[in-house]
């Protein structure tokens, strides 16, 4: 899990996030437009400069670029940056107007971007440790109220003050999606870390707001981050404990793993007579009190009292629900985020803004591909093959069926058992990542290197990658791991989050423009990380992974699963933006529906069970708003980079592993010309579903 999909984002990614795609000024108290004629009269001086200075045969070029940075810029000037007077002779006196000062300007700012970015990560890498490590002692009250600071904050503004964002947008202008993806073809290296650099400023957002915005998400994360289920104290309904003593599972990460742990157990026959696994059928009601939030308040995180999940009742506690935080979380995410919406007249909303300017992939074309899948015949042929493994009717948390992997035949204790032994400390993995990479095909002297820049962090969380944004800094691997050690769910966990770090190294330190460090969106670090988890077992001596008919029918039914969820997510903020007064109650009440509409079009005719609402219960719905389409994204991409892979072994899958993430930040379209001369699709993969 990539941390940059939880609330607590880097600051200066939410300042970017933001600012990506949005060209007009909002006009505000002290905007002023600048004239046409001052416009046309600084383009006629930097136009004399390029005749004197540029080969005629680039001139075109370079009065095009010219032409639109200055307008760019007259956009975004206001009264507190001058008149229009002195934006003439800013522009004239600031312009590169020669390839050797325009190389030495972008080396500049280059080099800027990345130190800004390096030191406020450092920073909230720091603050943010007592909230998310649990090596870092027992958060204070400080500790959680500046785990919303934003250090970068009033960056934008002081940029835009001492003129340097005014320069960049000058002599780097913005280029559109679809100028992106069209003229992006004919673009050297050069040109694609130029381009990011045109991205940066593209609008004035108010510090208080970026400010809001970021409390809002540490708000909502650590809600999330401490959201914990005491397994040991829920009861059947005739008294029995079925969980182990000490068993604590956050939501929802934890309890979805658990829930795929019990496919090889017996079937008993529940008060329906359906025959069911009555660990996995508590899991599913707890889960779907959470989201309807009639959970008693005090069970979340309460080692106390006794709770019946099935008919919701408590013994030793308050059955008082509790209130509707979960929603309450989301709405004030989304309040911080229409704060910003009037700055950004291009992409008005959070959705236009985190698909079309964050994925880079608008949403409607998102939506149209996740709906190609979940509409397709081939989801009945694999839900008949789970049928008849389970031997029994299909249940809505067969969503997270994982009988189609290596480990579904292996005992997970024995599995537990062996990663104790191999990683009883968060410094015990880190000693193995080099191994493991040359397991994968990496030499030797590269795995070492790429190893010397991660680090290793016991999370309170499910765990996650925080990428590096700077070369002086480490890319870091939390996961969590027990006193007693790292158990098989942690491990194979960690190995995901070791995918986004190899990524984010190899990405970062190997990367030819600062600029261009990073990938397309994050479900391609997804994609990276999908590849290092499919492989856990190989990792651990069992052989190497091959794309054979299981691994086919993993990958397909892990789409499936998180396409839905992606689409009520979708949905709950296009329900945002259509009821912008709503209450909690308001939204929890639509988020129900929708859950139960996305369920009922796509899952009933296979799953069964009308108008269920599982879909809802993931936990990024609320800390990570938008973030989950990463997931199929990812899983798209790593079928078709997995098909890429399939004839490649050892040092040769290493090298087109490392080729394809030093490619960097292209738009996904790019991306995917580049790695594997095709588009993303989910075609490749419904045409192996036989």
């Amino acid at each position: 899990m990539q941390i940059i999909k939880q609330a607590t984002r880097l600051a200066i990614l939410i300042v970017l996030f933001v600012m990506n795609g949005c060209q007009k000024q909002t006009k505000t108290d002290t905007a002023i437009s600048i004239s046409e004629s001052t416009i046309a009269k600084t383009i006629d001086s930097l136009s004399l400069q390029l005749k004197q200075t540029i080969p005629a045969d680039e001139l075109t070029a370079w009065q095009a670029r010219m032409e639109r940075g200055v307008r760019q810029a007259a956009a975004l000037w206001t009264l507190d940056d001058g008149s229009e007077a002195d934006f003439h002779s800013f522009v004239v006196r600031h312009y590169a107007a020669t390839a050797d000062d325009r190389t030495q300007l972008f080396e500049s700012l280059s080099r800027t971007m990345e130190k800004l970015n390096e030191s406020a990560d450092m920073l909230t890498v720091e603050l943010l440790k007592p909230t998310q490590l649990t090596n870092a002692g027992e958060p204070t009250q400080i500790d959680w109220i500046m785990s919303g600071y934003n250090a970068t904050a009033h960056l934008t503004d002081d940029l835009f003050a001492n003129k340097v964002a005014f320069i960049t947008i000058l002599n780097f202008p913005f280029y559109s999606l679809q100028e992106k993806n069209t003229l992006g073809n004919d673009w050297s290296r050069r040109q694609w870390a130029e381009a990011r650099l045109g991205d940066l400023f593209t609008q004035r957002i108010p510090a208080d707001k970026l400010a809001n915005l970021s409390k809002a998400y540490a708000d909502a994360e650590n809600y999330i981050a401490d959201y914990n289920i005491c397994m040991d104290r829920l009861r059947t309904e005739d008294g029995r404990q079925i969980f182990p003593d000490s068993m604590l599972l956050l939501s929802h990460w934890n309890l979805r793993d658990e829930l795929k742990t019990h496919y090889n157990e017996p079937l008993t026959k529940d008060a329906d007579g359906r025959m069911v696994n009555e660990k996995q059928e508590m899991i599913y009601q707890v889960m779907q009190h959470i989201v309807r939030q009639d959970i008693p308040q005090a069970v979340v995180n309460n080692h106390d009292p006794l709770w019946y999940p099935h008919s919701n009742r408590v013994e030793g506690a308050s059955a008082e629900r509790e209130t509707d935080c979960r929603y309450e979380r989301i709405l004030e995410v989304f309040h911080a985020m229409q704060q910003i919406d009037p700055y950004c007249p291009n992409m008005p909303t959070g959705i236009i803004r985190n698909f079309e300017g964050e994925l880079e992939i608008p949403a409607e074309e998102v939506e149209k591909l996740f709906v190609e899948l979940l509409s397709s015949p081939q989801v009945g042929v694999v839900a008949n093959e789970i049928r008849n493994r389970v031997s029994r009717e299909l249940r809505p948390y067969d969503i997270w069926y994982d009988g189609f992997k290596a480990r579904s035949a292996m005992s997970e204790d024995d599995l537990t058992a062996l990663t104790r032994r191999m990683y009883p400390t968060p410094e015990a993995y880190h000693q193995r990542i080099p191994s493991m990479l040359v397991q994968l095909g990496f030499n030797h002297d590269l795995a070492t290197d790429i190893a010397s820049h991660i680090v290793v962090e016991p999370a309170r969380g499910s765990g996650h990658a925080w990428p590096c944004v700077g070369r002086n800094e480490p890319a870091r691997l939390r996961t969590r791991i027990a006193p007693e050690g790292m158990d098989y769910k942690g491990y194979n966990i960690a190995v995901h989050e070791m995918g986004h770090n190899v990524e984010e190294v190899i990405s970062l330190y190997y990367i030819d423009h600062y600029m261009l460090c990073g990938i397309p969106n994050s479900g391609f670090t997804e994609t990276s990380a999908f590849i290092f988890q499919q492989r856990d077992l190989q990792l651990l001596g069992y052989g190497e992974q091959t794309m054979d008919k299981e691994t086919i029918y993993d990958i397909f039914w892990g789409m499936y699963e998180i396409m839905g969820v992606s689409l009520v997510d979708m949905h709950v903020w296009q329900w945002l933006y259509a009821h912008p007064d709503a209450t909690a109650a308001d939204l929890r009440q639509a988020t129900l529906n929708i859950a139960a509409e996305v369920w009922n079009k796509y899952f009933e005719p296979v799953l069964g069970e009308k108008d269920c609402i599982l879909l809802a219960v993931y936990s990024h719905i609320v800390n990570s708003p938008m973030y989950l389409p990463n997931y199929p994204i990812g899983h798209i991409v790593h079928f078709q980079l997995e098909e890429a892979l399939a004839d490649k072994h050892g040092a040769e899958w290493a090298e087109t592993y490392k080729r394809w993430y030093r490619l960097g930040r292209l738009t996904p379209k790019e991306w995917m010309r580049q790695a594997v001369n095709g588009e993303l699709s989910v075609k490749p993969i419904l045409q192996k579903i036989e």
